[in-house]
């Protein structure tokens, strides 16, 4: 059945479904993976980052600590699911800081660091907390709901859309959209079980999460926005540390 969040913004946006022709597409196209907003904002003062090399050496050691521990957790908190991860770093130039999570045609979890994310960390627990977040996306399922919600944003969508009589092309538009919304639904809630999850996982690898979500502190805040795909930063930092404390 469809999530009430899902009914009140199909509701939201039926005003908008008869003058769909010719307009772009509302939203951008939402993931789990963990993008950071790039919106400019002010920034409090904070440690320089690490040395390039130092901080390549230190991914490499939290790889090698982290992975397994998230591997295990993974094993015992599903059943039948793939948890042999494989951790990439895209090296392509002019990449934004960011992590990311996805699956291979054949299921693997990937989990994607760009050479800017890792040398903008400050010390081993951001980079531990920032892969466990990722890991526990996969772990809780996160992309295959986020395809289900897209699914049937997209029916609700073309729904509303057919019975105000849309033409073909405002009724695939319709369709875009109603998607883009359904995939956005609880990207919020997912970002906050990945940051609970993640806060286990980084804990477990020895690894203070605490100190390691201090990496939002940095980024800017996306706010509370009407289908934001992110929570506001003090709210994450917040559930990690109620999080770690009861650990």
């Amino acid at each position: 059945m469809m999530g009430w969040k899902l009914v009140k913004m199909a509701f939201e946006m039926t005003r908008i479904l008869c003058g769909l022709t010719g307009i772009s597409l509302l939203f951008l196209g939402a993931c789990v993976e963990s993008t950071v907003p790039q919106e400019p904002v002010s920034k409090p003062a904070v440690s320089a980052a690490l040395p390039e090399r130092t901080a390549a050496k230190l991914f490499v050691r939290v790889v090698d600590v982290v992975e397994p521990v998230a591997e295990r957790e993974c094993r015992a908190r599903t059943k039948g699911m793939n948890c042999d991860y494989k951790i990439v770093v895209d090296d392509r130039p002019g990449q934004p800081v960011n992590a990311a999570q996805t699956l291979d045609k054949d299921g693997r979890p990937i989990i994607i660091f760009t050479l800017a994310m890792i040398k903008d960390v400050r010390n081993a627990d951001e980079l531990a907390f920032v892969m466990g977040h990722e890991a526990a996306h996969h772990i809780a399922g996160h992309l295959e709901r986020q395809q289900r919600n897209a699914s049937t944003g997209a029916l609700v969508f073309a729904g509303l859309a057919a019975l105000a009589g849309a033409d073909a092309q405002t009724l695939q538009n319709a369709t875009d959209i109603g998607a883009q919304v359904g995939a956005r639904t609880y990207s919020k809630d997912y970002e906050l079980e990945a940051d609970i999850l993640g806060t286990v996982i980084s804990k477990k690898a020895g690894y203070d999460p605490v100190k390691g979500a201090a990496f939002f502190s940095r980024i800017p805040d996306p706010g509370d926005r009407f289908l934001g795909t992110h929570p506001p930063n003090a709210q994450r930092i917040e559930v990690v540390r109620k999080t770690a404390a009861a650990l």
